[in-house]
């Protein structure tokens, strides 16, 4: 009896285990999928998009659906989303990062926004090779200009290693995210890819985009070869 009750526990624990892995894998696959919406939406706004001769120069983004955002005289934010970076071959497999921060001021509500953070120089992706990140801190950040025709042209968004746009009511403008955190989020990061591999591995192009993910990657690779497209005419 005692090897029937013990056979039937086991049983029970890998069924247990393996739901939980295929739930956690429904929500990584979520995030990819609205990280892949936003990006779409991103294109479908021609006049309030990234600036082509930014997308040209482009060398990492990150993409953070329904960005969170509270206070009741303190508040505070939170978000998780992906991150690929270019590589010689295209643009990298994702991995998967959280974003927190906090705000002061007489606020009451809630709000929740659509961010995306384009490295725009060579130290962004260092930046996200950290553990974590404080924007405007570790790394320059600015808000970035809006419209295919605009261009990054003053200092301080010259001298940025993030540019920042949010999005509400359909709608894509620049935000201020000084102060903010971006932290690797390695174990969601683990559980998509079923073992531990580095960022530097994953970000470098040396491992292959799992197929859930080649939809998020390839918008990607759209969006800022229209830039560089421009940029060559």
């Amino acid at each position: 009896m005692n090897k029937y009750l013990i056979a039937g526990a086991l049983c029970l624990t890998m069924s247990m285990a393996a739901s939980a892995q295929e739930d956690s894998m429904g929500k990584l696959n979520h995030r990819i999928n609205s990280a892949h919406e936003v990006l779409h939406a991103l294109m479908d706004t021609p006049d309030k998009g990234i600036p082509l001769d930014i997308a040209a120069k482009a060398q990492c983004v990150a993409v953070i659906p329904s960005f969170k955002k509270g206070a009741f005289i303190v508040g505070a934010e939170y978000g998780q989303g992906v991150a690929t970076c270019r590589t010689a071959h295209g643009w990298s497999a994702p991995v998967f990062i959280q974003m927190e921060g906090a705000s002061f001021g007489f606020q009451i509500g809630g709000q929740s926004t659509d961010l995306v953070l384009v490295g725009v120089s060579h130290h962004s992706l260092d930046a996200l090779l950290k553990d974590k990140v404080k924007l405007g801190g570790d790394a320059a950040v600015a808000a970035g200009p809006v419209g295919r025709n605009s261009q990054a042209a003053t200092t301080e968004l010259a001298n940025a290693e993030f540019l920042t746009y949010s999005r509400s009511k359909g709608l894509f403008a620049g935000i201020d995210l000084n102060g903010d955190v971006v932290h690797q989020n390695t174990a969601d990061t683990n559980s998509f890819y079923g073992k531990d591999i580095p960022y530097r591995v994953i970000l470098s192009g040396r491992v292959s985009t799992p197929p859930s993910a080649a939809h998020f990657v390839r918008t990607v690779n759209e969006l800022f070869r229209r830039g560089r497209i421009r940029e060559s005419h």
